[in-house]
């Protein structure tokens, strides 16, 4: 893994749908309105001072919305921050750095 490059796209597994349904009330607060369906698909991540995990999450019928969530190192708390969103995505938009 090379720090600060972004891996290629991977499948969203258990842990980074627990990461997206932790930001799903501060995603709703960004895009000004409720999601009935917040599933994460696939997620890309990049190691920084902590890591970025840029992840694809199906919100209903074909849509689908692109999080950046920044989780700080252990010794600084582990904590988990929403840090950009983009919408109007579809699943075959690729996840890239934004």
């Amino acid at each position: 893994m090379l720090c600060g490059g972004l891996e290629s796209s991977t499948p969203a597994d258990e842990a980074v749908q627990e990461i997206c349904q932790s930001m799903k009330p501060h995603a709703e607060k960004k895009a000004g309105k409720s999601y009935d369906v917040f599933n994460a698909k696939s997620y890309r991540s990049q190691v920084v001072a902590g890591t970025n995990y840029f992840i694809k999450v199906h919100v209903g019928g074909d849509d689908h919305v692109h999080l950046r969530v920044y989780k700080k190192l252990p010794c600084y708390g582990g904590d988990l921050e929403l840090t950009d969103m983009q919408q109007s995505k579809s699943h075959h938009d690729p996840i890239e750095y934004f």
